[in-house]
């Protein structure tokens, strides 16, 4: 029988310590759970010496963060299960019973493995947030980060239904920008493969008997159309692999910081979609950083983690700029103000908060009105997409037109002269 000490979290949120009897983890754990506690950490006489063997047999070991035995899951799946345990822990189950209970009722192949290594970390004493970041994917450093908020503030089931809101959210969000822009680029894709298949198919045999007529000079625009058909037989693997090799390429050449920064920068800057990209992350930005403000996190470590949810480098390399501005003493809307990125909007409401002490409060509300904004940018991006892709396919299909009708009018003509 060993004494094991404890420290945890009442119901109301306070802070509780002291000691179990018990003859190993798992018997104290229960006990501690019996006591209406939520243990944060838990250790016996043995183990709190770090040079002893016992020490260094329940050491705290990462997990890879994927490999074959770690599997992972969506954005919305993980949705889904944070929810489940909020529910869980919203009805009165300790920490342990909710993770077993959530556990009983897993469905697919991966949900049970990544609940049954959180339940053992957490069993022997570790607290959630813990055991998430030593599992690793899904469980990027915005989800440790709200776990370890509910862990601290002793208000799990409001942060834990918070961070399945803002993964609901994340979710949303890529569905509606996946169906704003996959009509248009099958329109195009195939509009794009009808002209390829009638240049290098069927106008070759078009124009076979035309090109032998003696005397007969072929129009420009069908030599180009021409030349473009005969290399495209005679060079159509080169050509798949020089696209395979571009796609290669340009990844590597993403994946350099510098070279990353200039492509999100044009991408800001192109008609369109620069501006729809930049209402996402700012209303990413806005919802991600109220949500881990109001569950207690401090402003440095909430804009630490949502410079990582932006996905575009110039916002990402800005917020990095008021991070160090704010690590001075700075107020946060005056940086972001200097910045240039963000709208007027967002630092008028950081500005409001700040003074007012009700930051993340603001930070929510500007958020919904982000979230509106995005939607009336899907909605412009998708009515204006379809008529720039309709005029840039006009003029492919006029120049095709051209190639094929200025010989034949040509021919009509010497045969009536």
């Amino acid at each position: 029988m060993a004494n094991w000490r404890y420290e945890g979290l009442d119901r109301a949120g306070g802070s509780s310590t002291g000691t179990v009897a018990a003859p190993d983890r798992g018997t104290a754990m229960r006990l501690v759970q019996a006591r209406g506690l939520t243990p944060l950490r838990l250790e016996s006489d043995e183990t709190a010496d770090p040079a002893s063997p016992a020490a260094a047999a329940m050491r705290f070991k990462p997990w890879a963060a994927t490999g074959p035995g770690r599997p992972s899951i969506g954005r919305a799946e993980l949705a889904s299960l944070v929810r489940e345990l909020a529910t869980a822990v919203e009805a009165g189950l300790p920490l342990m019973q909710a993770l077993r209970t959530v556990r009983r009722q897993a469905a697919g192949k991966s949900q049970p493995v990544i609940l049954d290594a959180l339940i053992e970390k957490v069993e022997a004493g570790r607290p959630l947030h813990e055991a998430m970041q030593a599992y690793g994917a899904p469980f990027d450093d915005m989800v440790v980060g709200m776990a370890r908020a509910a862990d601290a503030s002793g208000r799990m089931p409001e942060v834990l239904h918070q961070l399945a809101d803002l993964l609901d959210r994340s979710v949303e969000l890529r569905r509606e920008l996946i169906g704003a822009t996959i009509y248009p680029m099958i329109v195009a894709s195939l509009i794009m493969a009808s002209i390829v298949l009638l240049v290098t198919v069927i106008l070759p045999q078009l124009m076979a008997p035309i090109a032998g007529q003696p005397g007969m000079e072929l129009p420009l625009p069908t030599k180009i159309l021409l030349g473009f058909a005969n290399f495209m037989k005679a060079w159509w693997l080169v050509v798949i692999l020089a696209i395979v090799g571009a796609v290669v390429g340009g990844r590597r050449w993403l994946a350099q910081p510098d070279n990353r920064l200039k492509w999100d920068g044009l991408m800001l800057r192109m008609p369109l979609l620069g501006p729809l990209l930049r209402d996402v992350a700012v209303a990413r930005f806005t919802r991600t950083l109220g949500t881990l403000v109001n569950a207690g996190l401090p402003i440095l470590q909430a804009l630490r983690i949502t410079r990582d949810t932006l996905g575009n480098a110039v916002l990402t390399r800005a917020v990095d700029e008021v991070q160090e501005k704010v690590t001075t003493g700075q107020a946060l809307a005056d940086p972001l103000e200097r910045c240039g990125h963000f709208p007027p909007l967002l630092i008028q409401i950081v500005n409001i908060g700040e003074r007012s002490g009700r930051l993340e409060t603001m930070l929510l509300h500007a958020a919904t009105a982000f979230d509106r904004q995005v939607n009336n940018s899907i909605k412009i991006f998708t009515k204006a997409l379809p008529p720039v892709l309709l005029v840039v396919m006009a003029i492919v299909a006029g120049f095709v037109l051209a190639g094929i009708l200025l010989p034949l009018l040509r021919m009509q003509s010497s045969l009536g002269g």
